[in-house]
């Protein structure tokens, strides 16, 4: 059975709302680089990126991270090539669609140090379900979604829609 949680126009509204948190946050958003764990990360990137263009009129760099080298779940995965990313004394913003354990964070996190050392990492996430198995919080959130370990919570790539499925 699935459920729609979120619709288009409340996924955009949100995303919104985000971005002015962001522009809140962010002192110097000349320093930000917003990084989108592919796949469903990116999509989310983009549009927090377009908006801080519209809002803010600050171009912020956009990369998209793929983390499965990085994943402790996954063994004998060789490491991608290099980005032309540079995060050192950067503020990274780090942003995935759902928060469920933290282990993509982690994941996200180890590839980012590849990188250099950035002056900080925050994270955006769409969705905060709970359930987390290390100590990881988000500093930007969409929305909480209570849910059972059993549910799974799946995001349109196109951004139409975020569903739990029972």
């Amino acid at each position: 059975m699935m459920k729609e949680i979120m619709n288009e126009e409340q996924i955009s509204r949100t995303l919104k709302r985000m971005t002015h948190e962001i522009i809140e946050h962010q002192p110097n958003l000349d320093q930000v680089v917003l990084i989108g764990i592919q796949k469903k990360g990116l999509p989310i990137a983009n549009e927090i990126q377009k908006n801080l263009k519209r809002f803010a009129d600050v171009d912020v760099p956009l990369f998209g991270l793929d983390i499965t080298p990085y994943r402790d779940d996954v063994k004998g995965m060789n490491i991608p090539d290099k980005l032309n990313l540079n995060v050192f004394n950067k503020h990274v913003i780090l942003v995935d669609d759902v928060l469920f354990t933290g282990r993509s964070v982690r994941a996200a996190m180890d590839a980012i140090n590849d990188y250099g050392r950035p002056s900080q990492i925050q994270l955006a996430i769409l969705i905060d379900r709970g359930h987390r198995e290390l100590p990881i919080r988000a500093d930007y959130i969409g929305k909480n979604i209570p849910t059972s370990k059993d549910e799974k919570v799946v995001m349109e790539v196109d951004l139409k829609g975020v569903k739990i499925i029972t």
